[in-house]
């Protein structure tokens, strides 16, 4: 008969960091060099965690488990991965690295020696990462109201959603870490931003939209809430999003179809859940590829200031 570990349950903080476009970096890099990158990002997240106070539970693939003592170190060690990792020289133009964070606090089964740690709290963490996108840190409401007061002001509401396992919603609340439109937040920030001069210019069925500096994010989608609507029953409701990250257009799917992307001359990239800095010009169809409906698609060009 086995021996039974020995168990403690405290309060904590468990976070974890899932690396996203990996898909299409080994796609891109081959595997050596893909898996050399994601290394590289692991590394990176693994020092950040120990940098505020953080403690490595594990690494399962291209996500890092880590628990931390309190809320203020947990959400300061999310801002600043996703601002190392932001931060990082992408191995190749068309796809770089990104991370999608989910965070909770509230009491945890530890095993003897802290080796692994269990329970409701790393259930919600691990649920609110696979809701976040690229480039988000989630947490709850619950969590968020520890911080000092001035840190809350840099958070923001989202949406009650349910989560499995648990019987009532939980109100998600995203962390803000980037200069932007809706708040000035840069805790664990550690270099200065890159003026940006560039724009992005969208065009579709006779209408443009422009992504710069004045205009740092633009929703696409059917919905009637998006900053650029498509009307195509195969493009969902918010279907991505264009922001503005220092010099670079960043393109983020967040669709149930996917994006195809098409840089000139070169051949078509299917995006499901990933990222994509745009270049130069090109076209984007939202849930179809070109070949079925070039019709459908939207072109863009990238012109510098």
């Amino acid at each position: 008969m086995d021996k039974q570990v020995p168990q403690t349950t405290r309060d904590k903080v468990v976070l974890f960091a899932d690396v996203s476009g990996s898909t299409r970096l080994y796609e891109v890099l081959g595997d050596a060099r893909a898996f050399a990158a994601i290394n590289q990002c692991i590394s990176l997240l693994r020092r950040v965690t120990e940098t505020f106070q953080g403690r490595v539970v594990k690494t399962i693939g291209d996500e890092i488990m880590t628990v931390f003592p309190t809320v203020l170190s947990g959400v300061q060690a999310a801002c600043a991965m996703q601002t190392e990792v932001e931060a990082m020289v992408p191995l190749d133009a068309a796809v770089r690295l990104g991370i999608r964070i989910g965070m909770y606090h509230g009491p945890v089964l530890m095993q003897a020696g802290d080796a692994d740690v269990f329970g409701d709290t790393v259930n919600v963490a691990a649920r609110l990462t696979e809701l976040a996108n690229a480039g988000q840190i989630l947490s709850a409401d619950s969590t968020v109201q520890a911080l000092p007061p001035l840190l809350r002001t840099s958070t923001r509401s989202l949406d009650l959603l349910p989560i499995k396992g648990k019987a009532a919603d939980i109100k998600v609340v995203e962390v803000l870490w980037q200069e932007g439109d809706d708040a000035t937040v840069m805790v664990g920030r550690t270099h200065s931003p890159t003026v940006v001069s560039g724009t992005l210019r969208l065009q579709h069925g006779g209408r443009e939209a422009v992504v710069d500096a004045a205009h740092g994010k633009l929703v696409l989608g059917r919905d009637v809430q998006a900053d650029f609507i498509v009307e195509d029953k195969r493009a969902s409701r918010l279907h991505a999003t264009i922001e503005l990250r220092r010099d670079k257009f960043v393109y983020i799917d967040q669709s149930s179809n996917g994006s195809y992307i098409t840089f000139a001359g070169e051949s078509e990239l299917q995006l499901r859940r990933e990222e994509i800095v745009l270049r130069g010009s090109g076209s984007i169809c939202l849930g179809h590829s070109i070949s079925k409906d070039a019709a459908g698609a939207i072109s863009f060009g990238c012109e510098s200031g």
